[in-house]
């Protein structure tokens, strides 16, 4: 396999994942921004995974790696909605661009792809909508983010009807886990209040996201790569809704803090309200099944993850909190 984006945080659970439950090597290609780091993937076999230094659109690297390989899985990504509004453009070079360049290297050498997207694609659900994004449901992106991550699922849907490429796509939920970077939202609650320090919570918290845990995503696209229909799409979740209140309320209260101590910050621009998704798709065809639904479980070993991994977070935290406060978050 050929990862790209394997250093990141969903990346490094998928190549940690495809170690422990299959014979296969892997070669990472990872241009190793602030989001991805060599320590993810320390603790694996040498002779099984390889890492490469690079970018998805330098396009005569990836067309010297992709040969010999069966398959593309694509993870990378810039993927924090935030750093989108500040700086969009790195986003369309990265998620579009690069997407191309790897696209074009699968047709030229005839090599089977798997895209990695999100459900922020679809746009938000209102709060009290019963519905669930499904396959079918229209695109309507909603930041620079999820409109790049919608032009890449797009490009992959023509190379597949227009060239015949060999790809699947999945949209999967929002993610938690190991190897997370200190910018998102549950490892910068976990890390700050190892710190001692008070959560802050965009607006009331009111937005709902479907977490999954970063080993269920992985066992899932390995399942779509395996099992999966060429030219499907496939969304990924795990039934995990839970607004963002309740998220921090859960943390506070597994550090043995009070439920309601945290601040407010102003709510994020274009907040999307809710995502939740409907995987009967991938339950059905392929027989896939989470294996972590006890969210509140699942969250006990994250936090003893972080707290047990200080070494791998700590270099981050500090600037991380420098360019929220001068956001003013």
């Amino acid at each position: 396999m050929l990862v790209t984006g394997g250093a990141g945080f969903i990346g490094s659970n998928f190549v940690h994942h495809v170690i422990n439950n299959s014979d296969d090597h892997v070669t990472v290609l990872d241009k190793l921004t602030y989001a991805g780091s060599r320590e993810s993937l320390a603790e694996l076999p040498s002779d099984r995974v390889r890492l490469v230094v690079g970018d998805i659109a330098d396009e005569a690297l990836v067309n010297e790696l992709v040969p010999g390989h069966d398959v593309i899985v694509h993870f990378a990504a810039e993927s924090h909605n935030d750093n989108s509004l500040r700086d969009p453009r790195v986003f369309v070079e990265t998620n579009v661009v690069g997407t191309f360049v790897l696209l074009e290297a699968a047709r030229k050498h005839e090599v089977r792809f798997h895209h990695i997207s999100t459900d922020e694609v679809y746009g938000d659900l209102e709060l009290d909508d019963p519905e669930r994004f499904t396959e079918s449901t229209p695109y309507q992106p909603s930041s620079p983010y999820s409109s790049t991550k919608a032009g890449s699922d797009l490009l992959v849907r023509a190379w597949v009807r227009s060239f015949g490429i060999q790809a699947t796509i999945s949209n999967c939920s929002n993610n938690y886990g190991p190897w997370q970077h200190v910018e998102k939202f549950i490892p910068r609650q976990i890390t700050g209040l190892i710190d001692g320090v008070r959560p802050r919570l965009y607006g009331e918290g009111h937005q709902v996201r479907d977490w999954i845990h970063a080993e269920d995503h992985s066992s899932a696209v390995l399942a779509i790569i395996e099992r999966g229909t060429i030219g499907e799409t496939y969304l990924i979740g795990a039934d995990g809704e839970q607004n963002n209140r309740q998220v921090i309320e859960r943390v506070l209260t597994k550090f043995g803090r009070p439920a309601d101590d945290f601040d407010h910050v102003a709510d994020r621009p274009g907040h999307d309200l809710r995502y939740a998704i409907d995987w009967t798709k991938l339950r059905t065809e392929l027989g896939w099944q989470p294996q972590h639904q006890d969210f509140d479980a699942a969250l006990d070993g994250v936090i003893d993850w972080y707290r047990t991994h200080e070494d791998w977070w700590r270099p981050a935290k500090a600037a991380t909190e420098a360019a929220y406060a001068a956001q003013g978050q």
